[in-house]
């Protein structure tokens, strides 16, 4: 691990060569304390100048009473600054801004503390984290930022660490393993946040096999706190809680402790003072597929669901859930967000959330009593959502695909994924980065867990359409849009359509805007009450980052963090070829009339080789080839060999390449960040996935020769 430290001019002067940023005359140095408490926190909404928490207040509404930056002068905007960040693959994070110092992350949880106005560099700290274990995530090692509190800088490293920084100097000051099992893939890529002296903080992979908690440590000194599971462990141990009791009625079966579980706790969080109860979203099933996990039947609490805690205890006081026995990985990990609406002529205090399976929620956050939910994208699995039990209506013939292959409308990749959504107590309106992204679902009903390091969902491996023809029309089916939602009436009031999914967070202003990055590698503003497109600049790479506000010295700043990847660019990268981005990880920072520049974009230069090896391999050797790169190697390099630009594309490897191949995949690579699969596949299988990427290869050379 690495502590850098700002050294004075000189050594800023070379930073910003490097780096790329642009800086002005300073009127004093900033401080860098981040002297945040609970009563700066619970009232951080009254301090628009700061963005001191993930979803910038407690209420995770994603809304700034900042307006000196407005409608009228939105087109005004240019360039503050800029900052180049160390590896160029997803970049996720919300940054922190507290008294003129932003601290954010990037991938591999990098940490680097920034003068707000400029651009400066603080200094920076890099935990370490292997770079193969990348391969324990599903999408990319990715961060999505740090939480602040006294003087402290939290962070979630992606290995499992919760490490404290010193927010002066970002030395470490404590840090904790999380993981409960060593032997399981578990993952950090969520941001941690503080409540009441307590940092929590969840964990991914349940695409991999793990069961799902949260847990609160001392911020001071990094002692554990609490824990709370998310669904039942081994039945031969006594229940952790009540909670834990009454979730084990609705799992069935002896294998679902057996696979993990899931039910990861990965994203969102919300937090009420008034109340005092957190909200935290839960995720998954692991495997997804409820035959193979749970005997076909039980809701398997508490997954895909929203839980009311006590911050101080972990104490279980309510919970909704979103998708019953979910077995379409229909997360409820998305954006939570607190708001007082008036409905039927009443003030009500609610909770909002516009979770993968398509619906959007209103519940009443004292109780979690639903008020509402109605369809926000198309959606083919449910007919709609009982009033009355709050459960959705499912169509068994459409969704359940453990009888068979089902197209499932929206897929795993959800009608809205991780990326924040923003409400706006000025209009009323939810702004939600909604798509369309439908799936094949293949059974396989006799999954089990299949150790550390691999995918497992309880499905065939997938495959996307090689015929250039047929994947044109995929591709055509997959569709983004920005849309402003009523949460009150449950309609849409306006949207903003995009070529592809994946894209950005959103952020809503006082000054009658809504702020979004986009897959088309554009940063972009529009009038938050009807949509116009009021302001567009280039990013160089994809944005899917929620953007954040704030101002230092009288300017007000918008902060974009940039950098393509995750889920979709790396597994579905044949879908997102309409992108055409590369994974370039910058900060980008605007003001008013700023005439900063944004380097040119980088250039990947891909050339097939001139020679391709001997393709010798029969029909059945290649579908067998085919069905282990596409289980083993697509979760990374894109199902079948379609890649997306974030991490090498298979069918381009050159003629070192080939000769290595079985080098490589049995671990040369891993100073690269490529893991060895050496005992997983054998020889001859090895061949097999290396004969699949020369026919795909050559597939590549016709395609590319018959374009016009």
């Amino acid at each position: 691990m690495t502590t850098t430290l700002h050294a004075g001019a000189r050594a800023l002067a070379v930073a910003c060569l490097l780096h790329a940023c642009t800086f002005s005359e300073q009127a004093s140095p900033p401080p860098t304390g981040a002297a945040l408490d609970a009563t700066r926190l619970n009232a951080a909404a009254g301090e628009p100048g700061n963005w001191m928490t993930h979803g910038g207040t407690y209420a995770e509404q994603r809304f700034s009473r900042l307006d000196r930056i407005n409608r009228d002068n939105v087109g005004r905007l240019g360039l503050a600054w800029t900052y180049k960040l160390d590896i160029d693959r997803a970049v996720e994070a919300t940054p922190i801004v507290v008294d003129g110092v932003m601290y954010t992350t990037g991938p591999f949880s990098i940490v680097y503390a920034l003068d707000a106005r400029n651009g400066e560099l603080l200094w920076k700290y890099d935990p370490g984290v292997a770079k193969t274990r990348a391969r324990d995530g599903c999408c990319g090692p990715v961060n999505r930022g740090v939480a602040v509190w006294k003087g402290k800088v939290f962070v979630g490293a992606y290995d499992g660490r919760l490490i404290a920084l010193d927010a002066a100097s970002g030395k470490p000051v404590w840090s904790v393993d999380t993981l409960i099992d060593a032997n399981r893939s578990y993952t950090i890529t969520g941001a941690p946040r503080v409540v009441k002296g307590k940092v929590l903080i969840g964990n991914g992979g349940a695409e991999f096999g793990v069961r799902g908690y949260i847990t609160a440590y001392d911020a001071e000194s990094g002692e554990q706190a609490w824990r709370f599971f998310t669904v039942p462990g081994d039945p031969a141990l006594p229940p952790e809680n009540e909670a834990m009791a009454r979730a084990r009625d609705t799992w069935f079966g002896d294998q679902y402790w057996k696979l993990g579980g899931g039910g990861t706790v990965w994203d969102s969080m919300a937090y009420d003072p008034e109340l005092d109860l957190l909200y935290i979203g839960t995720g998954n099933g692991s495997l997804w597929n409820r035959q193979a996990r749970s005997a076909g039947k039980g809701d398997n609490l508490y997954l895909s669901s929203i839980v009311a805690l006590r911050p101080e205890t972990g104490e279980y006081v309510w919970h909704y859930q979103t998708t019953p026995g979910d077995q379409w990985d229909f997360t409820a990990t998305q954006t939570i967000t607190l708001a007082d609406l008036e409905i039927d002529g009443e003030t009500r205090q609610v909770l909002m959330q516009a979770p993968k399976n398509g619906f959007f929620y209103v519940l009443d956050r004292r109780t979690g009593e639903l008020l509402s939910a109605e369809p926000y994208a198309p959606v083919n699995w449910a007919d709609g959502v009982d009033p009355r039990t709050g459960r959705p209506r499912i169509n068994q013939e459409v969704a359940d695909w453990s009888k068979g292959p089902r197209v499932l409308v929206p897929g795993p990749l959800g009608a809205h994924n991780w990326m924040p959504m923003a409400f706006s107590p000025d209009t009323g309106l939810a702004y939600i980065p909604v798509q369309e992204a439908p799936a094949l679902l293949v059974p396989d009903n006799e999954a089990t867990f299949k150790g550390r390091g691999r995918f497992q969902v309880g499905s065939q491996p997938v495959e996307l359409p090689e015929d250039p023809a047929v994947l044109a029309k995929t591709v055509a089916a997959y569709k983004g849009r920005l849309v402003a939602w009523d949460p009150v009436a449950q309609k849409e009031v306006w949207r903003q359509p995009f070529p592809s999914i994946w894209n950005g967070g959103v952020l809503a202003t006082a000054g009658g805007l809504v702020f979004q990055g986009n897959v088309n590698g554009k940063v972009a503003a529009y009038g938050a009450d009807d949509g116009e497109p009021l302001w567009e600049a280039p990013a160089n790479t994809g944005v899917v980052a929620g953007p954040v506000t704030y101002e230092v010295d009288g300017e007000q700043y918008v902060t974009f963090m940039a950098g393509w990847g995750g889920a979709f660019p790396l597994a579905f990268g044949g879908l997102a070829a309409n992108a055409k981005v590369a994974p370039e990880a910058r900060i980008l920072t605007y003001k008013l009339d700023g005439t900063g520049t944004l380097p040119a974009p980088r250039r990947v230069a891909r050339a097939l080789p001139d020679t391709l090896p001997a393709l010798t391999a029969d029909a059945d050797t290649l579908d067998r080839g085919r069905d282990l790169y596409n289980d083993n190697c697509g979760i990374c390099h894109g199902f079948s060999a379609l890649g997306g630009g974030v991490i090498p594309d298979l069918r381009y490897l050159d003629e070192q390449a080939h000769q290595a191949f079985p080098a490589i995949v049995a671990g040369l690579y891993a100073d690269k960040g490529m893991p060895s699969f050496a005992g997983d596949l054998s020889l001859e299988q090895v061949e097999a996935i290396h004969q699949y990427l020369i026919k795909r290869s050559g597939d590549l050379r016709r395609e590319l020769q018959s374009a016009p």
